[in-house]
């Protein structure tokens, strides 16, 4: 059975740790991302983080239902960085770009929290608030409903999908990444014209480009695709209303 969680007002009467610690969602949250980092998912146990935090682990039940609930309040923190200090500016597709290359750059940031978090729907504040802004400037902009949660979905997981990608690639041993990174000057660039006439035309371009993230670019092929439906819906002149049946 789930963990009664204690209210907030009452967690922060708690004493503080023997180390002078005074628990909190946000310090906890901290220290999990810190531990990600240097020890991975795997390193990542309520015994290993009561360690860090100088406490008994069940203390940690105080403030999460269970390691699960922990995952949950990471992704959330890292779209709350993402968010941070971002306020609209009116221009649609420019706070759209802006909003995709924050959430993207959180997570790639911490890209052990983002494996482990990246696939996960919180339903906390700071997914929600990314959402509402989203959903409000595709809206604001003149986005028909419809238009406005295709385009919101495919923006979505188009951004997610692209960290995801990328963090896991970062999580990668050093010797991989360099591995593959490799692979485009050692392989992909020797291929001869004769079997391979594509690749070996390219490959000036793939060496250099495939070594960077693609998300910018589909980013942008997104609010291309987004701007010409907008623009073209404008352009429609209004037909005759709808009558239900009957009427």
């Amino acid at each position: 059975m789930p963990k009664q969680v204690v209210p907030e007002e009452r967690r922060r009467r708690r004493r503080p740790t023997k180390s002078g610690t005074v628990l909190s969602e946000p310090l906890i949250v901290e220290t999990a991302l810190r531990m990600l980092r240097e020890h991975g998912s795997a390193g990542l146990t309520a015994r290993r983080l009561g360690l860090a935090l100088d406490c008994d682990p069940s203390t940690l039940y105080r403030y999460f239902r269970g390691m699960d609930d922990l995952t949950l309040a990471i992704g959330d923190a890292l779209i709350g960085q993402a968010l941070d200090g971002w306020e609209p500016t009116g221009e649609w597709r420019a706070d759209l770009r802006a909003i995709g290359l924050r959430i993207y750059g959180a997570y790639v940031e911490h890209p052990q929290a983002a494996v482990l978090t990246v696939s996960r729907v919180t339903g906390r504040a700071h997914e929600l608030a990314a959402d509402e802004a989203v959903l409000d400037v595709l809206r604001t902009a003149g986005f028909s409903l419809p238009d406005t949660v295709r385009v919101y979905h495919a923006f979505i997981d188009q951004t997610l999908g692209f960290a995801a990608l990328d963090a896991a690639s970062l999580t990668l041993p050093r010797a991989s990444r360099r591995a593959d990174e490799a692979q485009w000057r050692s392989t992909y660039a020797r291929l001869p014209r004769s079997t391979h006439p594509r690749i070996a035309e390219a490959a000036p371009l793939l060496t250099t480009l495939m070594l960077d993230s693609a998300y910018p670019t589909a980013l942008d092929m997104l609010l291309d695709s987004a701007e010409r439906q907008l623009t073209g819906d404008l352009r429609q002149p209004a037909g005759p209303s709808q009558e239900s049946p009957g009427q």
